[in-house]
Parts: structure tokens; sequence; C-alpha cells
């Protein structure tokens, strides 16, 4: 344990922080980036977090941005949000917990928790942010998650 999360928390916390980061910066769904990254860049940052942790971010984004040949896109979540914005750390939390408890329910390894959720349709509806679907409690986005379906 590193502080009050497990290293494994810490770094997962990251990677889905540079997603959302990347996602914001090249204009893309969350779900266009990490197929962009692809599994290899994603066990990567996954692997190497605490490095890149230490890093600027715009730097560590821009090179993972050109490595995977991104490109921009047309999405832009902030823009269209009225309300407050979470920022790219706020909701690589949210990302975080789903996928250790995508991961703890399905016995899948991490990653391929990751890539589950990130091509789920509550990613769509993490991302909305003029919903508050993001503020949930995590364990009710799990539930969305495996249910198929949003509780009111």
């Amino acid at each position: 344990m590193i502080g009050r999360e497990s290293k494994e928390a810490n770094d997962l916390f990251f990677t889905c922080s540079l997603i959302d980061y990347i996602a914001r910066k090249t204009k893309n769904r969350r779900a266009v980036v990490v197929d962009a990254l692809g599994k290899k860049n994603v066990e990567k940052i996954y692997e190497l977090a605490d490095v890149y942790h230490s890093d600027n971010i715009e730097t560590v984004s821009e090179d993972f941005i050109q490595k995977s040949g991104l490109s921009s896109g047309d999405f832009d979540n902030v823009a269209a949000a009225k309300y407050a914005v979470p920022s790219h750390w706020d909701i690589g939390k949210v990302y975080k917990r789903l996928i250790l408890g995508i991961a703890r329910e399905k016995k899948l390894p991490v990653i391929d928790a990751l890539f589950d959720a990130y091509h789920s349709f509550v990613s769509d509806k993490i991302d909305d942010y003029n919903s508050s679907f993001y503020y949930d409690a995590p364990q009710n986005i799990l539930n969305a998650l495996l249910t198929g379906e949003i509780e009111s």
C-alpha cells in the first residue's frame, strides 16, 4: 500500500486520468482513445504510471498521441457541458473504481476490464457532463454496467 490505496489502484487512476486528458485534448470518445493507444501502450502506461505521473501530463499525453497516430475528432463533451466540468482527475477516479469493480466481479485482468469499461454504454453516460451519472455511487455505476441498465 502507498497511502490510502494500493499501487494497482494508484497506477490505474493515473492511466484513466491520462486517457481522459488525451480524449479531451484530441476531442475523441474514450473508446477511440483506448483503441488508438492499443493494449500494448495502455499496459505500458499502467506499468509505468508512477514514472509518467512524475512527468508533465501534457508531455506524456503528446508522446502517446504521436506514438498512436491519434487524430483529432469532433467529440467535445467539455464544450457541450452546461455546468461545472469535472477534471480529468475526477473522471479518472470514476473509471478507476469502475474498472476495479469489473475486474473483481468478472475476474478479469485490469487491462481487460479497462477495455470493457471504455467500450460499454456506461462510458457514454459517464462522459455526459450534463447529467449527474458520473457522480453516482461507484456501486451504482458498476451495477449499471453489469446489468445493462441504469436504475432510476
